[in-house]
């Protein structure tokens, strides 16, 4: 049988047909741009619906009075920058950005990760009963819903008749089990819950981590006489830090966002009040829902740059 050919110039057969994608190591399925362009446009739409449009609409808001209820409400006027300075030269701002720091900084970097980090190592021998109960302790912490933790949070800090004050009342310790410790130390109380909460993620992410690297060197390490501390410092912290630095960039942004401390301490304490809750109290309390979203702009502003710089951290690692 004879093969078809295409027309050519020269035959006299006018332009010649643009040939098909070919398949390659940079285009296995063999699509072009347009065709890859469908598969992925699902995906975009979805993120433009849900993020873009959406992000957009803050950015507008937060350029005006925009206000839930009353005359703003049915024509809101442009303000352009004065919802951002306002914003900024707020004290309750600066208090709620000092408080999401300390409170990512306590309860995210230094309690989650590096508690999980240390209990994964401690426990990576151990077995049986005990290993179980801790994990199955931190896993239930986890996985409940936040309200529910927040109610059983509120009844251990309970002055008097809680869990927590009837420990402190074994020892003789009127005096704080009396403390009403939501409302008095209401930061101290968030980081330690955040904790309490959130370190199983952090267990379970960085033992899979640490069970990956080559039991030769750990062995090769304690034959040299190196204790447990050289170790995870020399051998296995320099061998799981991408995985570390994943964890953080997760668990910083998690506790940054988080909202569940508004179901212990309100919006009313400024002691306890984190960035989230200060724009939720502006937006839906004050009724200054540009001013909310003004600061809700920033919110995000500020978690594009803890995400740069980790992954800036990811790159050096690559790099290293």
């Amino acid at each position: 049988m004879a093969q078809a050919t295409l027309p050519t110039p020269e035959k006299g057969g006018g332009a010649i047909a643009p040939p098909l994608p070919s398949q390659g190591p940079d285009n296995p399925a063999g699509l072009g741009g347009w065709g890859a362009l469908w598969f992925l446009l699902p995906g975009l739409v979805l993120v433009a619906a849900f993020l873009a449009l959406p992000g957009v609409f803050t950015l507008w808001l937060g350029a005006t009075n925009y206000q839930l209820y009353g005359p703003a409400s049915i024509h809101p006027q442009i303000v352009w920058f004065a919802n951002y300075i306002t914003t900024l030269t707020s004290p309750g701002f600066r208090v709620a950005a000092v408080n999401s720091g300390l409170y990512v900084l306590f309860s995210a970097i230094i309690g989650q990760v590096a508690l999980g980090v240390g209990m994964a190592w401690l426990l990576r021998n151990v077995h049986g009963v005990i290993r179980g109960i801790i994990e199955s302790v931190m896993i239930f912490a986890w996985i409940i819903p936040a309200a529910v933790v927040a109610y059983l949070w509120y009844v251990f800090l309970n002055p008097g008749t809680g869990t927590l004050a009837v420990m402190l009342g074994w020892f003789h310790l009127s005096s704080l089990a009396q403390t009403q410790w939501l409302y008095a130390d209401p930061l101290l109380s968030l980081i330690v819950f955040n904790i309490w909460r959130g370190t199983a993620f952090s267990y379970m992410l960085s033992g899979a981590a640490i069970n990956s690297v080559p039991p030769s060197h750990l062995e090769t390490a304690q034959v040299s006489g190196a204790s447990n501390w050289q170790q995870l410092k020399d051998i296995v912290l320099p061998n799981i830090k991408g995985i570390i630095v994943t964890n953080m960039l997760l668990i910083t942004l998690w506790t940054f966002n988080d909202f569940t401390p508004y179901l212990l301490v309100g919006a009313t304490n400024p002691i306890g009040q984190l960035l989230p809750i200060y724009a939720y109290a502006n937006a839906f309390q004050l009724n200054e829902f540009g001013l909310g979203s003004a600061i809700s702009t920033i919110i995000i502003v500020i978690n594009l740059v803890i995400g740069l710089v980790y992954l800036r951290m990811l790159r050096q690692k690559r790099t290293a």
